[in-house]
């Protein structure tokens, strides 16, 4: 191959990447990375381990698809470029009674699945438009892809002692979202890991789930138990919960990187008014149409109504 004919190729895989970026930045994306779509090395030794200690609980789907977990191009066809977005979700407001139940942030608008699949489908659709014929598939926590390792390995954080990818800019309030895609871009190269000597979320996790710096027990998680979890929540936990009733955020509110987390400015993750509004006693007595309302194509309907007043009682018998 001559030198020309490399020369072009290299600018056009930078133009490629560039024009990607850029339109991802418009679509709202807090930031987008890309790596080469191959093999994760380093996880699959982790992730086999985590499973064998059995640290998945009841989320038995964990267990599934292992090999196509740790490789994109047995999950896409012919894939070459793993293309990592972050979308921020961080709320301007919160709950104003505070001795109410609590919601996680990222549970306070329309659920993240359908907004972002319909970014990343514009995005995509971008590609396919502007570069010709490229092939991928769009993903959003909901197939067997590794979103923090990849996240990670574009060179938009790092995985931190609580296990969520951190950046120094905005902290850890965003969704990571992926395209796989058959095309050769240019890839970004991991950052340092910050964390240091801080065990803040080591310390302030009420359940201790953070077993080791970097290794969480989903099996411990309070969001396991609130979301994950069908059965009944272990006795063995109950006051120890701090009233999250769906979810928690309590390794990211301490975490130092934290503090530079900037409000969203995406309009369907804002709250409904009367969610934040809701006392302690509107939730204890919260009914099935209250419910359906209030979480009209909201995350928090994947606990259905049971599973959240099944929450919110076992918090009630502290």
């Amino acid at each position: 191959m001559s030198f020309e004919i490399i020369n072009f190729l290299l600018s056009q895989k930078a133009k490629y990447t560039n024009l990607i970026k850029t339109e991802a930045k418009r679509l709202g994306f807090l930031s987008c990375g890309i790596s080469k779509a191959a093999f994760l090395e380093e996880e699959a030794p982790r992730l086999e381990s985590w499973l064998k200690k059995e640290m998945h609980g009841e989320m038995k789907y964990m267990e599934n698809h292992f090999d196509k977990r740790l490789d994109p191009t047995k999950l896409v066809e012919g894939s070459k470029s793993v293309v990592s977005l972050l979308l921020n979700y961080f709320p301007s407001t919160s709950q104003t009674d505070p001795e109410a139940p609590k919601i996680s942030k990222y549970a306070y608008g329309t659920d993240y699945h359908f907004v972002i699949k319909e970014k990343l489908k514009q995005l995509l659709h971008f590609i396919q438009e502007e570069i010709g014929d490229v092939h991928g598939r769009a993903f959003v926590d909901s197939a067997p892809v590794l979103d923090k390792a990849w996240a990670a390995k574009s060179g938009l954080g790092w995985i931190g002692k609580n296990s969520n990818l951190l950046t120094q800019q905005v902290g850890s309030f965003y969704f990571i979202a992926e395209l796989i895609i058959d095309l050769e871009l240019d890839y970004d190269t991991p950052v340092t890991d910050h964390c240091g000597t801080c065990t803040a979320c080591i310390d302030a996790c009420p359940t201790q789930a953070i077993v080791e710096p970097y290794v969480v027990d989903g099996s411990r998680c309070i969001s396991y138990f609130t979301i994950e979890l069908k059965d009944q929540i272990p006795e063995s936990f109950r006051g120890s919960f701090d009233d999250w009733m769906f979810g928690c955020d309590i390794c990211q509110d301490v975490c130092p990187w934290n503090r530079f987390s900037k409000p969203h400015n995406e309009p369907l993750f804002n709250p409904k008014p009367e969610l934040l509004e809701m006392t302690k006693k509107d939730w204890e007595e919260i009914t099935q149409e209250v419910f359906s309302k209030v979480f009209q194509k909201s995350a928090v309907k994947r606990t259905k109504f049971s599973g959240l007043q099944r929450n919110i009682q076992f918090l009630k018998e502290k």
